[in-house]
């Protein structure tokens, strides 16, 4: 008789590397697994109840999505992206979140406008009980900025900035670093750009796009200086 306990922990343990992938992708995106720091094989495998040959996989792909580094002799520890590294993604993003809003502003229907606005209502709520604390716009600028993506339509660009640049981006927030803390400023220019996608300005959502995130690179260098 086969005991019906392994049976349960065949069923869910994951035992392979899509799954043991999104086990430690999640981990690190979240802090689990902080910036910096080796990842140990078998306090991994323990911890998340993954095989080493899926861990070892799933490493792997991690590594293609720039969240992991692997060393020959050194094994594997979590990136951990210098200030330059983001101040690129900002340059990057600068280009083609424009675009996302411009196209977003053409294909925005009244519901796409109605759940943006909500998630810029949430942070408003937030940050009055937080007494104007960053956390919770850094937790919804992300949200913000990937619905307005996919609300664009353009399957490509959403790949890029949602399963490539974000990822980097979120990593870095994790880390100790002097990101700006401009929340006020910023709720206020995510309010006019959702404004924009709802009269269909595409040319104005672009240029407010463009200007919102090099403000906030602009911040991020100033507070970078000696």
């Amino acid at each position: 008789i086969v005991d019906k306990k392994i049976i349960m922990l065949s069923k869910t343990t994951p035992n392979n590397a899509e799954s043991a992938f999104q086990i430690i992708r999640s981990a690190i995106l979240n802090g689990e697994l902080s910036p910096g720091s080796k990842i140990s094989e078998n306090n991994t495998c323990q911890r998340y109840g993954i095989g080493r040959g899926p861990l070892r996989e799933a490493l792997r792909q991690l590594e293609g999505c720039k969240l992991v580094e692997i060393k020959p002799n050194a094994g594997a520890k979590v990136s951990y992206i210098k200030p330059a590294q983001i101040i690129e993604i900002y340059e990057i993003r600068e280009s083609l979140e424009g675009l996302a809003c411009k196209l977003a502003a053409t294909n925005a229907t009244a519901s796409d406008c109605l759940a943006l606005r909500s998630i810029i209502a949430k942070q408003q709520l937030r940050m009055t009980q937080n007494n104007g604390d960053l956390t919770p716009l850094k937790k919804g600028d992300l949200d913000l900025h990937s619905s307005i993506v996919k609300v664009s339509g353009n399957a490509q660009l959403f790949q890029l900035l949602c399963h490539d640049l974000y990822q980097l981006l979120q990593l870095y927030r994790l880390q100790p670093n002097t990101s700006p803390s401009r929340p006020h400023i910023a709720l206020t220019e995510h309010t006019q750009i959702v404004d924009a996608i709802e009269k269909k300005d595409s040319e104005l959502a672009d240029l407010l796009m463009r200007r919102h995130i090099s403000n906030a690179r602009h911040e991020l260098l100033a507070n970078l200086s000696p």
